[in-house]
């Protein structure tokens, strides 16, 4: 056990799950449940992008998409150049990697040009290689299989350059029991990386740890006693919904293409099964949570807990993330300090992913860098003082390359989203306080607040160089359309 040091930083962990929907947080998280009881919680915190890459570009620069140029996961030659975070651009691994023995666990998928985790001048320890390939390499030299394959893949259309439609193979909710140990699946073997983080640390420094696990992404073939731990779930209202407001764009881009294909029925395994996934991510956790406490870490540790985005799971009859609903674009997000520092337990302040770095910055004296989109949260932090933010803001550029865009922003309790897709603009307003499952689109009634959260989308965009633009004349066009797909009150 390592005794603590005076007048040291403080260690830093960051524990990152993937695709996890943030209504989750409950019972079958009784670990994380207990971690975030011990920090600050935020029930308003949202992704700056609901895709992996430019989620994590986002959270690790403090910048949103268009500042740091990181759009999209970089897959398609065509667009490659728009998954990379630009060089000049500081992370957090660069900014504390000097004073801290730096350590990442598990997925990486913090892209930037220069290849981060192949850089012969960082001084981070990389136990995860660009999509998992060490993964691959370990479950291939056991002779055993990853889990997935063919049956949990579908085909896909994927605009490229936005322009051009070419398919794809992408993950489709199939389910089904891994029938190998818990050490061969993704999280078994991330978390055996994290604890030889941790006992590989130099004790003689403050230890920063990036925790990156896969779970719940898909696939859904998950080990036992997981596969069968859950036995009854229940299901949100707006699952296998299509309600009338909502944006029929969707149906070009992958959550609608392939998430209107199921029933209220096929979604109830579905969901079963995922939430047996956020059960073993639970396990794994409050594995490494022991082992810190263990070593005499974890009093002294600030430690955030979050997801990249979120999962749809059939809420408006779609599937993974890529839109900008509720269940994809929020993201359970605590920050815990060292025991005995002053925090509030909870908070409903709109924040981003794109406030952690210069909260960071402000708990652990760093000089924050130029130009971040973000905000410190240390007032909310320590004593609940309100933030003076107008508006967060969120965007879609496509998947695996540019295309079905989508433009979002989050102002008090209203959420505007705009959909484009070829020539169409599609509108969205919801007040996602009041209608928390975004089952009433207000664009066609409310046509003066449209205007106000436009303009602040629209001034955001210019100001971070957007690719693309929202056409003055879309929100008219829109309402003339669309009209016959105005929802009644009645």
């Amino acid at each position: 056990m390592q005794a603590p040091v005076k007048n040291r930083p403080p260690h830093v962990i960051i524990l990152m799950a993937d695709q996890l929907r943030a209504d989750f947080i409950g019972e079958h998280t009784p670990n994380i449940c207990a971690l975030m009881n011990e920090g600050t919680s935020f029930s308003r915190a949202y992704c700056a992008s609901p895709l992996c890459v430019p989620a994590r570009g986002a959270f690790f620069t403090g910048c949103y998409p268009n500042r740091n140029g990181s759009l999209i996961n970089p897959w398609r030659e065509a667009d490659r150049s728009h998954g990379y975070v630009r060089p000049e651009v500081p992370t957090l691994y660069s900014l504390m990697e000097d004073k801290w023995d730096s350590w990442h666990a598990g997925k990486q998928h913090l892209f930037q040009e220069g290849k981060l985790d192949e850089d012969p001048d960082s001084k981070t320890r990389w136990l995860g290689r660009r999509r998992m390939q060490d993964y691959g390499d370990f479950v291939r030299a056991a002779g055993v299989r990853p889990p997935g394959g063919a049956r949990y893949r579908g085909l896909v259309p994927e605009m490229v350059g936005g322009r051009a439609t070419h398919p794809r193979w992408y993950s489709i909710p199939a389910t089904g029991r891994y029938e190998h140990d818990y050490r061969y699946f993704f999280d078994g073997y991330i978390n055996s990386r994290g604890v030889e983080a941790i006992d590989g640390r130099d004790p003689a420094r403050p230890f920063l740890l990036n925790l990156m696990y896969l779970a719940p992404h898909p696939p859904l073939e998950i080990p036992e006693p997981w596969y069968s731990r859950v036995k009854s779930v229940e299901l949100a209202d707006n699952v296998a919904r299509w309600d009338t407001g909502q944006s029929p764009l969707q149906l070009y881009n992958l959550p609608g293409f392939i998430g209107s294909g199921y029933s209220r029925d096929d979604w109830w395994e579905i969901w079963r099964v995922y939430a047996g996934l956020v059960s073993l991510l639970d396990d794994a956790i409050g594995e490494i949570l022991g082992k810190l406490k263990a070593e005499g870490l974890y009093d002294d540790a600030l430690i955030v807990f979050t997801a990249d985005h979120g999962e749809m799971l059939g809420s408006h009859c779609a599937w993974q993330k890529m839109c900008m609903y509720q269940e994809s674009t929020r993201v359970p997000l605590s920050i815990k300090l060292p025991a005995g520092a002053r925090q509030v337990s909870a908070s409903d302040e709109l924040v981003s992913h794109v406030d952690v770095l210069p909260t960071l910055c402000d708990f652990l004296g760093m000089e924050p860098p130029a130009n971040l989109s973000g905000v410190s949260l240390r007032s909310v932090v320590e004593d609940g003082t309100p933030l003076e933010r107008e508006a967060v803001f969120i965007q879609a550029d496509g998947n695996g390359a540019r295309g079905n865009f989508q433009r979002c922003v989050v102002r008090g309790d209203h959420k505007l989203i705009v959909d484009l897709f070829k020539d169409e603009v599609f509108f969205e307003l919801y007040n996602v306080v009041d209608d928390p499952e975004e089952q009433f689109n207000l664009a066609w009634e409310e046509g003066d607040r449209v205007a106000v959260l436009l303009e602040l989308l629209t001034a955001e965009m210019r100001a971070g160089h957007d690719l693309i633009e929202i056409p003055a004349d879309a929100y008219a066009r829109f309402r003339d359309d669309y009209a016959e797909l105005r929802p009644s009150r009645t």
